[in-house]
């Protein structure tokens, strides 16, 4: 299993030589796969702004797909699903706090709703198919994980993931899991906007990038080149 500290070092090493390189290539890449769009969806209307949590792997570079989303205002990676009253990285990498690596969206349901966003994860961020990991990470805290803050979300989430099955969008059944919003902690500040502070980070370069060239090729109506925090 990868943790933080493992995928830091890697990354120094790689800087400097090509042996890591080899390393983290052997784990291979993910191939996006683009979801039709959800059958049923909250319509885009006028009002407060909204707020959704995905988990689906490392959120660096989750985090940094959903900053280059048109009407996203803000993004934050946290950890949520857990059954401890806290969570911060040193205990939430172990693996035993039931916490996923998680991010918060903050969207406008004007421009952008439940179900799109829902699409760009089943898509781009991640593969729906791993259980309790993701390419390089390993555990139950990089497992696939919508959580909801509302009965229609529930509802969006439950029937889309029902409708990727039934058209066997994937080669495996989803396993991503939809469960209610209990609480969702903030990630420590030196994970915060990873992806944009550190564009040429190995792990960043082989497991992220392409994800937000995805985006761009699959979605091009919502991508946007200027981040949240531009």
């Amino acid at each position: 299993m990868f943790d933080r500290r493992q995928r830091m070092t890697i990354g120094g090493v790689m800087a400097s030589g090509t042996l890591a390189l080899w390393a983290l290539l052997a784990f291979g890449g993910e191939e996006s796969v683009l979801a039709p769009a959800p059958a049923f969806d909250a319509p885009k209307e006028q009002g407060e702004l909204q707020t959704a949590v995905l988990a689906g792997g490392c959120f660096w570079g989750v985090e940094g797909v959903y900053e280059h989303v048109r009407g996203v205002r803000s993004v934050e990676s946290g950890y949520a699903g857990g059954n401890k009253a806290d969570a911060h990285y040193d205990v939430v990498s172990g693996g035993d706090t039931g916490h996923a690596e998680s991010v918060r969206i903050v969207f406008d349901p004007a421009e952008l709703s439940y179900g799109e966003i829902l699409r760009i994860f089943f898509s781009v961020v991640h593969d729906p198919t791993q259980l309790d990991k993701q390419g390089p990470d390993h555990g139950k805290q990089y497992r696939s994980n919508i959580f909801y803050a509302n009965p229609q979300q529930q509802e969006i989430a439950t029937r889309y993931i029902a409708q990727l099955d039934a058209l066997k969008v994937y080669s495996r059944p989803i396993v991503t899991r939809v469960d209610p919003l209990k609480a969702f902690y903030p990630a420590e500040a030196y994970h915060q906007n990873f992806l944009e502070r550190n564009p040429t980070y190995p792990y960043i370069v082989y497991n992220d990038l392409p994800k937000i060239r995805a985006l761009k090729k699959e979605f091009p109506d919502v991508y946007r080149e200027q981040t949240t925090k531009g």
